[in-house]
């Protein structure tokens, strides 16, 4: 008689099957991103602007003209505050080579005793001095992070219409769903799961938006108080690098820390700027951010930074900046598909 049940005999296959599909469903997202990210960012603000569409439609205007309007003064808004920080924004690339240039200058005078020691420490064990290292190069790192302007207006070109006609469908997509499925059962838990979905990430992104507007004022008049150039620039870049958590404040201080170096001479009040920027943004992780989003949006800090290291692999900086709200959508739909439960249970704080 065999002692080994059929069931558990199948669960290797299972694993490699699961295994063989996480794989082959990260390779279509990395190589399909050109497709998949403008539809992602479309579905995002779509959440996010359908509550006001749909306030629209209760003054008796259509969803096609809700959209209009909505889109309109959305848009609207991103370019006047582009147009405002034109002038900012072209200095501060005009200052950006003297800037590291300066900064390195400053690096290398930190660096020289450091470097003495290394070059005794090599010639006692009889070795020959260590070379300095060459100047990270940064070409490459702008690139990755700003893409070309043609590739970035097609994108936020091919976002505006789709987030126009999904929003001036109104619910057509959903009723197409719950056509599709024939069970009542399953068609209140897809009302249930959009429903919760859309509110989810729509208070996430109110409250991250609000948020980062407050921490965006502080940085700004810190740096002022600071006398470093452009603060409303720096508090431009803070409202925007903070809807990525982690690497976004991570960026900001290198920033700070290049821009410290490169103004002031005291290297005390050369740290100020990144340790200001540090403790703001401390504080307001800690104090701020558990009371704004509530339990429910509380993602565990580990599974945020994991996903966000992810998406950014995948998919750059879209995909650094809709990290938490695909976590949050597959934290709700873990809370109402049993078979993701662990998932929810993980991502979960």
């Amino acid at each position: 008689m065999t002692s080994a049940p059929a069931p558990e005999s199948s669960h290797p296959h299972s694993a490699g099957i699961l295994v063989l599909a996480t794989i082959a469903g990260g390779c279509a997202l990395y190589l399909a991103r050109d497709f998949f990210i403008p539809l992602a960012l479309s579905i995002l603000f779509t959440g996010l602007l359908r509550p006001v569409v749909r306030w629209l439609e209760g003054a008796r205007l259509p969803p096609p003209v809700g959209a209009t309007i909505v889109l309109v003064a959305f848009v609207g808004a991103l370019i006047g505050t582009g147009l405002a920080l034109a002038d900012p924004v072209r200095g501060w690339l005009g200052q950006a080579p003297s800037t590291l240039a300066a900064a390195t200058r400053r690096l290398e005078t930190l660096r020289r005793p450091v470097d003495q020691i290394s070059a005794v420490a090599k010639k006692m064990e009889g070795g020959a001095p260590a070379s300095p290292p060459a100047a990270p190069a940064t070409s490459g790192v702008a690139a990755k992070v700003f893409g070309t302007t043609t590739g970035l207006v097609a994108t936020a070109v091919e976002v505006v219409l789709l987030t126009f006609l999904l929003l001036a469908s109104g619910d057509t997509f959903l009723r197409k769903l719950l056509k599709v499925l024939r069970l009542r059962g399953e068609k209140r838990a897809a009302l249930e799961i959009a429903a919760e979905t859309e509110a989810a990430v729509s208070r996430y992104m109110v409250a991250t938006a609000l948020i980062n507007a407050g921490q965006a004022l502080l940085v700004g008049v810190a740096m002022w108080l600071l006398h470093l150039s452009h603060p409303l620039l720096w508090a431009t870049l803070t409202f925007v690098l903070e809807f990525v958590p982690y690497l976004g404040g991570a960026i900001m201080i290198v920033l700070l820390g290049v821009a410290g170096l490169a103004t002031f001479d005291s290297l005390g009040h050369a740290v100020l700027p990144p340790a200001v920027y540090l403790t703001i943004t401390t504080l307001q992780n800690n104090l701020v951010s558990p009371v704004a989003y509530g339990r429910g949006l509380r993602l565990n800090p580990v599974a945020v930074l994991v996903g966000v290291l992810l998406w950014w692999l995948l998919w750059g900086v879209p995909g650094a900046f809709l990290a938490v709200p695909i976590l949050a959508t597959f934290k709700i739909l873990g809370e109402h598909v049993p078979s993701l439960a662990p998932v929810s249970e993980f991502l979960g704080d």
